[in-house]
């Protein structure tokens, strides 16, 4: 998505694989979400009839606890351990959603860990996490100001211009963009992902 902004729509969309779009409402017609990106590309993305639109509540850092499910952003630390960007601790009953440890675009050198807490250690610069996905074992290091949110429903009224959201789209042969969720920025918490 970093080369969103200096890329024609075509080419970004040919590719046909599913993005991940972050950035603003700009409008709301019917079911097509007008947004700017983070990037200040213009774009619209076609949303399922039925969409989720979910968004965030804060958590507190302590919330983080043995058996926890977690998705988190990290990038490398010079330690050869992960330091988290952002924590989303999934509801129980989307445990499992994504599981594994991939890139991510959050920024230039991200990864994804979708996992269990297998341990939770709090330090003086934060909090130690071992966790385990597929029988892969990730550390990562949580500082106390990284955001920390879980999910909570939101509706369609709540995606209002000015609005900030994180969505994951994928280009139709048409090139329209399709999606089926939307996480949109409520009471002042924006999506981190």
């Amino acid at each position: 998505m970093a080369l969103a902004g200096t890329l024609p729509a075509g080419s970004l969309l040919a590719q046909g694989a599913p993005r991940r779009i972050r950035g603003t409402i700009d409008a709301l017609s019917g079911r097509d979400l007008a947004l700017t990106t983070r990037e200040g590309a213009k774009v619209t993305v076609r949303l399922a009839e039925n969409a989720g639109v979910s968004a965030v509540r804060k958590m507190a850092l302590a919330d983080i606890t043995p058996g926890t499910f977690i998705g988190t952003a990290a990038e490398p630390g010079p330690d050869g351990v992960w330091r988290a960007l952002e924590v989303l601790v999934f509801p129980e009953a989307m445990r499992g959603t994504g599981e594994g440890h991939f890139a991510w675009d959050l920024t230039p050198s991200s990864s994804m860990t979708n996992a269990t807490v297998d341990s939770a250690v709090q330090g003086n610069d934060g909090k130690s996490l071992t966790l385990t996905a597929r029988g892969q074992q990730v550390q990562v290091m949580v500082p106390p100001e990284v955001p920390v949110v879980t999910l909570i429903p939101a509706s369609m009224e709540d995606l209002r211009p000015g609005a900030q959201v994180f969505l994951s789209a994928t280009p139709a042969a048409d090139g329209t963009l399709n999606a089926a969720r939307v996480t949109v920025a409520k009471d002042g918490v924006v999506p981190p992902m």
